[in-house]
């Protein structure tokens, strides 16, 4: 036991048996957060995101969870709603700047890079706090493309994966029913299955947000007549 291990929750350092608390109370938050599904499908790239609305007199429009990047990057987050909005403007300033000087879409990997050398920043230095968010990034670039980003800033790809409070249950649920041929519709009848299992109350189209990327037409939201033809 150390008698000065308070001091390493003061600020962003390692404490004698190599844990970083800042990272770790963060991985906490977006524990707690609403639950978001990637699944890579055989035309494109889908995204289930559970919109976790408690208030009653809240405007269930004004609650967004999957954004569009680019034309062919969307991405979605779990955790604190502050940090992820900032990360996702941060990721579509990124994107146009790099369509502004080359004229093309930028990879879904170096996006993913990008923000996750933003948010390593946060872990390494005193005086700011890590991102309280994971993010899952999803596109089409020469492939079908979905990475997770995490508080401690690293980053892997996936075939299907799941952030925020429901991960492990969709988890389990992803590694039984996964295959690498799943239609676009089978992989979103897949991620409302899950956000429905992690959820005990009915899902409504105002409550879940499900985009789609694909070749041929890009990124895609489903509106809410679309949406409810899944649940």
């Amino acid at each position: 036991m150390y008698p000065n291990i308070q001091a390493y929750d003061r600020g962003v350092m390692f404490s004698p048996d190599g844990r970083l608390f800042q990272v770790e109370y963060a991985k906490e938050a977006v524990r707690k957060g609403a639950t978001s599904v990637g699944i890579v499908a055989e035309d494109g790239v889908v995204l289930i995101a559970h919109k976790n609305i408690v208030e009653p007199l809240i405007i269930p429009s004004t609650v967004q969870k999957i954004f569009k990047v680019d034309s062919f990057i969307g991405t979605t987050y779990s955790g604190l709603v502050s940090d992820g909005l900032h990360v996702v403007n941060s990721m579509r300033t990124k994107t146009q700047t790099h369509r502004m000087i080359y004229d093309e879409t930028e990879s879904v990997e170096t996006v993913a890079r990008e923000i996750s050398e933003e948010m390593q920043m946060a872990t390494q230095y005193g005086g700011i706090r890590p991102f309280a968010i994971s993010l899952l990034v999803a596109g089409i670039d020469t492939e079908r493309r979905l990475f997770e980003v995490e508080p401690g800033a690293s980053f892997s790809g996936y075939k299907a994966d799941a952030i925020g409070i429901g991960k492990k249950i969709a988890e389990d649920i992803l590694i039984k029913e996964y295959k690498d041929d799943l239609s676009m519709q089978d992989a979103i009848n897949l991620g409302t299955s899950i956000i429905k299992k992690v959820n005990e109350k009915k899902l409504a189209p105002e409550n879940i947000d499900i985009s789609m990327i694909t070749k041929s037409k890009g990124y895609v939201a489903l509106k809410d007549k679309e949406i409810n033809t899944y649940l």
